[in-house]
């Protein structure tokens, strides 16, 4: 496979840091934009470092359950999980089980050893700095692959795209006759992208449209989990998901077997994270303040079992950042997720995406431009774009 020259300069140097620099550099970052080429970079390193070492086993990883099982698909379409590989998430990698006298899973232990002697980092945006400063505890070679135009993280300073050491911009032939890749161009370049129909599955309506009330309701009525549904301001979130949950039937305020749900704070003995979503399985009033429930979330093998706050749904913000953070320890932080903001979203992606463009008056333009391109990104095959 012919590499483009920013992808062929990226693989030496990361061959070269491997063979020689390792050492007294623990890790190599590399931020690649959508259409860049990064997961088939990844393919080709793989090759070439089994020749450098034939007893190389790599951990392959990704931060969400739904993300692992993606990379998974691509390394094995290009035959490139060798054997000793694992792909999974960074959890199931570096993390163990704590049970009862039931053996029911209560929490989560960082792991003594892991079975691999390479990491590779993909979706690395997401990581936090507690996995992170435990996937430096093992003293094992790291590469950090991830996209350095999205959104920084929101809440804190920490974050691993911020300054790639290495960069992949040089958007592929191939990638740029994809709809949603040329609009992810624009929106990168130019914070801007313009009312058209670009395929049968990617459009930008107009206000002054004639079909694009029809269209939007018909497509808010059709919401299933393939869909992710996206806006700015926390005010159209609610709205929406107000309006999706009676479309579907949900009668109750309070959220139900079968609502999509989603995180908002990270739990790292339950295992959940900060964006990811999930359906209701079941749930039932503890007391005024908690929910008992069980919810199957999104691309992972169990459920979350546990104590989720009454007061977070249809909550203006979430609550372990009001004064009633103290209150909330001892149970998780989930809300209706239907539609979700553009920053929550980061990490995910869907077939379809429907966005609300919401442009804060704080806003910068080069902040705009990222938050633009995080949402067009979010699409694998349908974008939908409604103008604020």
């Amino acid at each position: 496979m012919n590499l483009s020259p920013d992808q062929q300069n990226v693989l030496d140097t990361i061959l070269l840091w491997f063979k020689e620099k390792k050492e007294e550099k623990q890790y190599i970052t590399l931020g690649g934009y959508a259409g860049t080429g990064k997961t088939t970079l990844v393919a080709i390193l793989r090759q070439e470092l089994a020749r450098i070492d034939k007893n190389l086993k790599v951990g392959f990883v990704s931060y969400t359950g739904k993300a692992a099982r993606v990379l998974k698909t691509k390394l094995k379409d290009q035959k490139v999980v060798l054997s000793g590989d694992s792909v999974s998430t960074i959890h199931a990698l570096i993390y163990s089980p704590i049970l009862n006298e039931k053996e029911e899973i209560i929490g989560w232990q960082i792991k003594d050893e892991i079975e691999c002697n390479l990491i590779i980092i993909d979706e690395a945006s997401m990581v936090d700095e507690t996995i992170w400063r435990h996937l430096l505890s093992y003293r094992i070679p790291i590469i950090v692959v991830g996209d350095h135009g999205q959104l920084p993280p929101i809440k804190g300073s920490f974050n691993l795209m911020q300054e790639p050491q290495l960069r992949l911009e040089e958007i592929h032939r191939q990638a740029r006759q994809n709809p949603i890749i040329g609009l992810s161009i624009q929106a990168r370049e130019h914070g801007l992208v313009r009312p058209g129909k670009y395929s049968p599955g990617v459009r930008k309506f107009s206000p002054e449209d004639y079909d694009t009330q029809e269209a939007m309701g018909e497509m808010l009525a059709n919401f299933n989990t393939d869909t992710l549904i996206l806006c700015g301001y926390n005010y159209t979130r609610r709205k929406l998901n107000k309006h999706i949950r009676s479309v579907l039937g949900f009668e109750s305020p309070e959220p139900q077997s079968g609502d999509r749900v989603i995180c908002l704070r990270n739990n790292h003995k339950k295992r959940i994270y900060n964006g990811m979503l999930g359906t209701v399985v079941r749930i039932k009033k503890k007391d005024a303040h908690w929910y008992e429930s069980e919810i199957s979330m999104d691309g992972e093998d169990k459920s979350y079992h546990g104590l989720i706050s009454a007061e977070q749904f249809n909550n203006e913000q979430p609550m372990n950042f009001t004064e009633k953070r103290s209150q909330i320890l001892k149970g998780d932080l989930f809300d209706f997720g239907y539609a979700i903001t553009v920053h929550k979203a980061q990490g995910s992606q869907a077939k379809r995406v429907i966005l609300f463009e919401e442009r804060f008056k704080q806003m910068t333009d080069e902040t705009y431009k990222r938050w633009l391109y995080t949402a067009v990104t979010r699409a694998e095959e349908e974008l939908y774009i409604f103008a604020g």
